[in-house]
């Protein structure tokens, strides 16, 4: 992308009052010119603190409506409101509800991907980073009902020894990698360290040395003094994890077809630096919804919120919409 471009982006920045937050998989264009990089959660985290007017997030728009229902006075823009997520499109509210309503005794952990309506319906939300913690706050004696990613899920169950009732979702990037292949691929490296994301299948997880959020994941490539490592996550990770480590090999996991660039999100992917600067320009298109929905919403939020914290929290005793 040319220098134009961003030097254009950033004086809207400052025009607008506003701050750009990008998720790790944008392109690196986009992590270049972005105020805050980061998760999901570290998104959430800064979308409710950033002090601007405008808050542009390029990410996807489930991450823009957890912004919006965590900071409400803020305008809260997004490049491309077709920038969704195969976690959002497979959990369908009334889908979700009627699984709630089968589990009235459970406590629903849902995963940030997932629509606002969905938020609305759920006792606590998690990112892939703080999911554990959560998971440990609440009471051994309660069922959990977890969705909508079932692989995270089903690793998160195993980890803490605790049965989870599964809503059967999937990314569709992450479920594209292939253990077979893998294994081959390690052969191939054995110098290398794996790495994936908790999204992947079991059969994947299994071969991975670490496994962890997009964050974790760069963590461990930026302190651990291995030269190699084979990554089982998105591509856009990979731009944050040169900069910290220039030094290293980095050797995408293999999918199915080995012809198919499927480890891109596609909707991660439909963000650009013009859609970016003409959201700064146009103020559209922008994130909003009902007061009724937000505040619906902003109780699983602030659950999160307040665990990560450090707080105690009450756990409601039954579902009862």
């Amino acid at each position: 992308m040319s220098y134009d471009i961003a030097a254009d982006i950033q004086r809207l920045k400052k025009e607008k009052n506003a701050v750009i937050l990008a998720h790790y998989y944008e392109e690196g264009d986009i992590q270049d010119v972005a105020d805050y990089v980061g998760d999901s959660f570290y998104l959430a985290k800064m979308g409710q603190q950033v002090q601007q007017d405008v808050i542009l997030l390029a990410g996807v728009v489930f991450m823009a409506e957890s912004v919006k229902i965590l900071n409400p006075s803020k305008t809260v823009l997004v490049p491309d409101l077709e920038a969704s997520c195969s976690l959002v499109k497979g959990a369908p509210y009334d889908q979700y509800l009627a699984w709630r309503r089968q589990h009235p005794d459970g406590i629903a952990v849902t995963y940030i991907n997932s629509s606002a309506e969905v938020k609305s319906i759920s006792d606590v939300i998690i990112t892939s980073s703080n999911a554990q913690q959560i998971v440990e706050s609440i009471p051994k004696d309660r069922k959990i009902l977890f969705g909508p990613d079932q692989h995270l899920g089903r690793w998160l169950s195993k980890k803490l020894q605790r049965d989870f009732v599964l809503w059967p979702g999937a990314c569709e990037v992450h479920v594209l990698f292939n253990a077979k292949k893998l294994y081959e691929l390690i052969a191939q490296h054995p110098d290398a360290v794996v790495i994936a994301h908790p999204e992947c299948d079991d059969t994947v997880l299994q071969y991975a040395h670490v496994v962890g959020s997009t964050s974790r994941l760069l963590e461990e490539v930026e302190k651990n003094p291995a030269k190699k490592f084979i990554v089982a996550t998105e591509t856009g990770i990979f731009h944050q994890m040169q900069k910290k480590r220039p030094d290293v090999t980095l050797i995408q996991a293999p999918v199915m077809d080995s012809g198919c660039s499927c480890n891109n999100c596609p909707y991660m992917k439909m963000n650009s630096m013009e859609k970016i600067k003409h959201a700064l320009e146009s103020f559209n298109p922008q994130v909003g919804m009902s007061e009724d929905l937000r505040l619906k919403a902003k109780i699983s939020l602030d659950r999160m919120m307040d665990i990560t914290s450090g707080k105690t929290v009450s756990w409601p005793t039954k579902f009862t919409v």
